[in-house]
């Protein structure tokens, strides 16, 4: 009888155990994806537009790795539009009790508040978290001053932390391990105040796992997903099976962009509590800033969407998208950058000067003047 009890308690923790290492999707009751039937996406006629002031930058053979990660660095322009971007925050090496948090995919801001880092461990295909940073407390510290602090804040001293890493670590939450996909797509909607993403799962770098597009949305309370939105993307003869990247505007409105092999298409939409609409806008771009889609921000000041590639970022007005599309050649600005590090996402914490994720020491960087 004992033998017996003692079996069922062992079952019981391990279906238990099961559970709670399982992804959030399935282990959280809370958690609910919402199955949409119609399509999310409308197709109206097309016609090229010939961006000739935006230039293709060729993604490197090899990345430039930072050497010394105990000075602060700058990222200088190159060609096209003149800015340089400088440490902000030197972003921490390891992470909390030495976890290997892996490569940074993408950034979000809500304003002065919190950024937040999704990060990818490369050992776990499609899986990451997010880690969340109280910026106004930790730049009322003076971390901007000594970038150094927060890489070091799990570096222990003599065997243990100091009182300022301790504080620093208060300021800091890291996430659970879930679902994110490749991760490049966090964003911030500055209309309901909510975190966005898509679950865009591959089974290789750039290939979709299915044709379904998946939304999720991010409970900032838990940095994990509370629900999803599944949804096909077709109409009248193109299908796409979501995206990767993501940007909103003070209205709501969300923003991706995409590269089908002819030119760079780019989509508005909404996103709601249960349903996802998106209409691929009227103008295909025939050049691209360059060979990977990193990433799409929005200036909230300027009011203008940024599309960023590794060393190159175009923009233009959001505004120019309205109705059949009003955009030229005149209304994008363009800019290439050295040296060759990844540019994994841009976000504003509401001024004008973009904050710049980069990776090969992981790190933001604040551009010096409205950009």
């Amino acid at each position: 009888m004992k033998l017996t009890r003692t079996l069922a308690c062992c079952g019981l923790f391990l279906a238990l155990t099961m559970i709670f290492f399982a992804d959030p999707s399935t282990a959280q009751a809370k958690f609910h994806i919402y199955h949409q039937r119609s399509s999310a996406l409308h197709k109206g006629s097309l016609r090229n537009l010939n961006n000739k002031k935006v230039h293709y930058v060729k993604v490197p053979k090899k990345y430039y790795h930072v050497a010394n990660t105990d000075v602060e660095h700058t990222i200088k322009s190159e060609r096209g539009k003149k800015v340089s971007f400088h440490t902000r925050y030197i972003l921490p090496l390891p992470g909390k009790n030495g976890q290997h948090w892996g490569n940074p995919q993408s950034i979000a801001m809500n304003g002065k508040g919190y950024m937040y880092i999704v990060y990818c461990p490369t050992d776990l295909h499609n899986k990451g978290r997010i880690v969340r940073f109280n910026i106004k407390k930790l730049d009322a510290m003076g971390i901007r001053l000594h970038p150094k602090e927060l890489r070091d804040a799990y570096h222990k001293r003599h065997g243990k932390y100091s009182k300022t890493q301790q504080k620093i670590h208060k300021y800091i939450k890291a996430g659970p391990i879930f679902t994110t996909g490749h991760g490049q797509s966090l964003a911030y909607n500055w209309k309901n105040h909510g975190l966005y993403m898509w679950r865009d799962v591959e089974k290789a770098p750039r290939v979709p796992i299915n044709n379904w597009g998946y939304i999720q949305h991010i409970k900032a309370s838990t940095l994990r997903p509370d629900f999803a939105i599944r949804f096909h993307l077709h109409s009248h003869g193109t299908s796409v099976p979501g995206g990767h990247d993501l940007t909103f505007d003070h209205s709501g409105n969300a923003y991706f962009w995409s590269f089908p092999g002819w030119g760079a298409y780019i989509f508005k939409g909404k996103i709601h509590h249960k349903s996802v609409h998106f209409r691929l806008t009227h103008q295909v771009l025939k050049h691209l800033p360059g060979t990977r889609i990193q990433s799409m921000g929005y200036n909230p000041v300027r009011k203008r969407l940024l599309m960023l590639s590794d060393a190159s970022i175009a923009s233009f007005p959001a505004k120019r998208l309205d109705g059949h599309g009003h955009l030229t050649n005149g209304s994008f600005e363009w800019t290439q950058f050295g040296p060759k590090r990844e540019f994994e996402g841009i976000a504003y914490d509401g001024s004008s000067r973009g904050n710049l994720l980069v990776n090969h020491c992981p790190e933001v960087l604040q551009a010096d003047r409205s950009y």
